[in-house]
Order: C-alpha cells, then structure tokens, then sequence
C-alpha cells in the first residue's frame, strides 16, 4: 500500500458530522413540512450566492481532512519492510504539491521574479554588489523578467480565465440539461428562464458567482504553476497554500465547537425553562457564573494546561499533525464549553413561553410524560432558533480562532491557520519595505468565509422565521412579472422552475 491512512481526532469528528448532515438532510427530504423553510433558503439570491462560495471553502476542508503518511520507497528497499514517512499528508497537499514543495529562501511579492531582500552577489571579476536575486521557482523560465514578466503574467491570465470560462460553461449545459429533464421542458427554453431570472431557485445569480468564481480559479491555476501568486513568508513558503490551509482549520473550529456546544444548550436550556422552580435557578447560575468569567482568561488557562501536558507526554504522539489536532481538538471543546450559555439563555426564554400553551397544558392533562412533551412539541417548536444560532455563531467562531491564534492561545504554532498568518506578518508590517500580502492574504479569505457565512444565516434567519412567509425582496412565482399564475396541481408547486405564460402546463 503506498500510504498508510491516518485518522485524526478532528478527521473522525468532521466524517461524524458530514454523516449527521446527509441523514438530517435524507430526512428533511423525506418531510415535507421540513423541506418547506429550506426551499424558502433557496429563494433568497444573495443566500444562494453566499452558498455557492461557502460550498468552494467546504470542498478545500473536506479535501484536507483526509490524511495518510506516504510510503518511503527507499526507506522500504533498505529495511526490507514498509516504510511510512513521519509527516502527514492530505489529499489536498497531494493536489496542492507544487504550491507546497517549491520553497524560496525568502520573502517574494506577489507574482515576483525577484526576492524581496538584496543579497550580496558576487560578479565575474570578483567585485561583489548588493542585488535583488531572482527566484527559484517564481519566474524561473523568464529570462528578461523585467521585459518579459508583465506580458507573461497576462497572457497566462488569460489562458487560465479561459479555462475557466469552458469549464463553467459545461456547468450551465449539464445544469440546464437536468432541469429542462426533471420539468419535461425543453432545452433552450430552460436556459430562457434562468437568464431572464424567472426561476424559483436563482440560478442566474448562482451561475453567475459560478462563473467569477471559474474565472478567478483559471486564472489562480495558470499563474501559480510558474508564479507565487500571494507571494511567499519568511521561510520562503507559499503565502497562497497558507491561506488555502487555513480554510480547514477556520472550518473545523466552527463547525465541532457548534457541535459541543449545541448539547449544553438544547439540554439545560429547554430543562431550565420547561421545569422551572429550583431546576431553573441552578441552571441560571451555572450560565451566570460563566458568562462572568473572561473568555479569553479561561480559554488560555486551559489551554496552556493543555500545552503543559503535550509537551510532558511526548510518547502519546508519533508524529506532529497529532499533537497540533489534539490541541486544536481540546481548543474546540474549551470554546463550546464557554460560548453555549447565549443560546441556552434563548432556549430558556422560548420554552417558558411554549409551556403556557395550550396543546402543552392539553398533553399535561391527559398525563403525557415530560420526556414525550419536550420531544415532540418543545424541541421542534425551538429548532428554528437553534438552527439561526448555530449558523450565526460560526463566523463569531472563526474570528475567534484567529484572535486567540494572534495572542498565542490559539492552535499549535505548527498549525497553518488564520490568526498563525495573522501573527506572524504582525512584526513584518513595521520593517522597510513593508511586507503586506502575507496579511492581506489571511485578512482577504478569512473575510470571504466569514461574510458568506453571514450572508447565508440572514436567508436562513428569514426563511425560519415563522412571521415571514417569503424572502424579502422576492416574489412568489405567481406574482413574477414574468409568469402566468401557477396551477394548484403538486407537480407546478414543486417544481424548481417559475412557470411559464406559454408552457405552464409542462412545468
């Protein structure tokens, strides 16, 4: 075998909630009174748009979730055994490997040819002078960068963002293909429809993020296979690969810690305010008390008694992504332990006013047991809030890693991540010449995740919302201007395409 598979504690938990979310989503398939707030989600553009660029994030952290130790071919002819390397690799390393393999001997701007610090070299008649050298992979095929760099970097540019456009553009047949399959219409006239924005479903402004996104990614993939598109660090690394690490990491902090966390809450929430009386006052304090300790304080307390441990037990870890995921592991666990008491508070006040209702007082009556009431009528009833927590709270989540990263309380410094990044272009921001991309790099797709993120909890907070019936902004398919009147028949209503005037019958 020429790789030795290794699951991590995070690797285990990330392929735990991808498993949660397909049944969840089977399940939500399968109820209709649970697809009909989701497909209200799908009719929001900008949530849609925010979607389609949380799904390019998602596709980076699942990819560098799966790891394994390469097989060391000479290593292995020598000992007469197999041989696995020390260090862990993930299928997106394996993607990635010319971004993390061509290592310069330091600081490059973005699509440079040059270092960015003089060195002395020494000259043919042995004078010496003090120079900017050239790269070692950066424009090495150049051989005037200064004449030839900028024509170069166009026109690969634009070779890219051609790729890219023919690869989106076999998107949109196979999209179209499908829809105009499944609503029994025909081709172009499908296509019609999603450029004139007469869907349910706004696939014009889906595919049109699509295509940005193609063009940008063409691009990125030309350039960086003979350029550092965001330049390189200090030790020469590929400031582009840092940032496409660190995706895994933001990910991971959000999605785990909202799985803690979510247990705490739901459980002494919905206790405190359906039972009351003494249940409710000790509930209170246990989040009161927390809420009045310093986050940060308690945060790096643990997590410094943490560093104390791994570095007492080094025998525990055979290789050094294991103890950088422990204490990413044990840093997920320490922000869901503190961050659930808001969403507990929430619980708490929804749950004794659902109590007072009357099919509650209704179940008390006829002797239905606490455990069935909280089950089929609290907990459903609070799912929407839950939901628009949790969604809400994982950009809050994000940031999070990347201050106490800054501060030094955050993931192993061997860890690629975000505030990592952050942290370490902080004292390259004062030297001359100032180096900015490392930052700006970080600061750029931290904010994409982050604002996508929220961007897709505002259209699922409005979808959820029980006093709002459609998403601001956006007609029914009976009042688009662009439409007939839809026929009450269960093939028109659930169908993804806004009818037609001329073909309401075959949508």
């Amino acid at each position: 075998m020429p790789f030795d598979p290794i699951i991590l504690w995070t690797d285990a938990l990330v392929y735990l909630l991808v498993g949660i979310v397909i049944t969840v989503g089977w399940y939500i398939r399968r109820s209709p009174h649970l697809r009909a707030p989701w497909r209200r989600v799908t009719h929001s553009a900008s949530g849609m748009a925010a979607l389609t660029i949380l799904a390019f994030f998602i596709l980076i952290g699942v990819l560098d979730t799966i790891h394994f130790r390469p097989l060391l071919a000479d290593a292995s002819e020598q000992a007469g055994k197999k041989v696995y390397s020390v260090e862990v690799l993930s299928l997106f390393d394996i993607i990635a490997t010319p971004l993390r393999t061509r290592v310069e001997k330091t600081y490059s701007a973005p699509l440079s040819a040059y270092l960015y610090a003089k060195e002395t070299v020494e000259l043919p008649d042995g004078s010496q002078v003090r120079e900017f050298t050239r790269l070692k992979y950066g424009g090495a095929h150049l051989t005037d960068p200064e004449t030839q760099r900028v024509d170069d970097v166009i026109q690969r540019a634009i070779k890219g963002g051609s790729w890219g456009l023919f690869a989106w553009s076999l998107i949109v047949i196979g999209l179209s293909w499908g829809l105009a399959n499944r609503n029994h219409t025909h081709f172009l006239h499908t296509q019609t429809l999603i450029w004139r924005g007469a869907t349910e479903t706004p696939w014009r402004v889906i595919l049109i993020t699509l295509a940005l996104g193609c063009v940008l990614l063409g691009m990125v993939v030309a350039l960086s296979s003979h350029y550092h598109v965001l330049g390189t660090d200090k030790v020469g690394q590929d400031v582009l690969y840092q940032a496409l690490k660190s995706i895994r990491t933001g990910l991971v902090i959000g999605t785990l810690t909202t799985l803690i966390m979510l247990p705490f809450a739901l459980l002494l929430g919905i206790a405190a305010g359906y039972f009351r009386g003494w249940i409710d006052d000790v509930i209170q304090y246990i989040y009161t008390t927390l809420s009045s300790i310093p986050s940060v304080l308690l945060i790096a307390a643990a997590v410094l008694m943490m560093q104390v441990y791994i570095e007492t037990h080094p025998e525990m870890f055979d290789t050094i992504s294991a103890r950088a995921d422990l204490r990413l592991l044990f840093l997920c666990i320490i922000l869901g332990i503190t961050s659930w008491t808001g969403l507990c508070r929430l619980l708490r006040g929804e749950t004794l006013k659902l109590r007072e209702m009357e099919y509650i007082q209704a179940a008390h009556a006829f002797a239905v047991s606490h455990w069935r009431i909280i089950s089929r009528h609290i907990l459903p009833n609070v799912m929407h809030i839950v939901l628009i927590a949790i969604v809400m709270d994982f950009s809050g989540l994000v940031l999070a890693e990347a201050v106490l990263s800054y501060v030094g309380v955050g993931v192993d410094p061997s860890m690629i991540s975000f505030g990592t990044m952050i942290n370490a272009a902080r004292l390259e921001m004062a030297r001359e010449p100032m180096v900015w991309w490392t930052l700006m790099a970080a600061f750029g797709f931290m904010f994409m995740l982050v604002l996508s993120a929220n961007l897709f909890a505002d259209a699922v907070q409005n979808a959820f919302n029980p006093r709002i019936r459609t998403l601001p902004g956006k007609m029914s398919p009976s009042s688009h201007p662009k439409a007939a009147p839809t026929l009450p028949t269960p093939q028109v209503a659930s169908s993804p395409l806004a009818p037609n005037a001329k073909d309401t019958a075959h949508l």
